[in-house]
């Protein structure tokens, strides 16, 4: 009647992030957000390597939607200053560097999105979640 999931496994954790997500502070989005290019990267990574094209162009294009719908959507440009502009111009960079990974199967693109993701991730995190209860002005 209501059928049995295939993989419970994959049921938890499609439970699990979706409570995650529910219960989730902006900060913390963004930060599942990072987490989920992360893991998209590596599985793109795996079906170049498995030459599985399926594999690696579902990851990349998985990675690039959190990009450029997820981390890029999320900046305010109209209060975010040159820091927001160069941040969505990088988002735009690194989604061109996954195209570039999926047409060439270049790992070297992907380790290099990987790179920048860290670095954006560390500065992130810098901010802490103090940001989300900090006194608006």
């Amino acid at each position: 009647m209501f059928g049995t999931p295939t993989d419970p496994a994959k049921a938890y954790s499609s439970v699990s992030l979706e409570t995650s997500i529910q219960n989730a502070s902006p900060h913390k989005l963004i930060v599942l957000l990072f987490e989920g290019v992360r893991e998209a990267i590596i599985v793109a990574r795996a079906g170049i390597e498995k030459e599985d094209i399926q594999q690696k162009g579902m990851a990349i294009t998985k990675a690039i939607d959190i990009i450029l719908n997820g981390l890029r959507a999320s900046i305010n440009l109209e209060e975010g200053g040159a820091i927001a502009q160069n941040l969505y111009a990088l988002y735009d960079y690194m989604s061109a560097r996954l195209l570039h990974a999926s047409m060439h199967n270049d790992t070297g693109a992907l380790d290099e999105v990987l790179g920048l993701l860290s670095e954006i991730q560390e500065a992130w995190a810098g901010i802490g979640e103090g940001a989300d209860s900090a006194p608006k002005a």
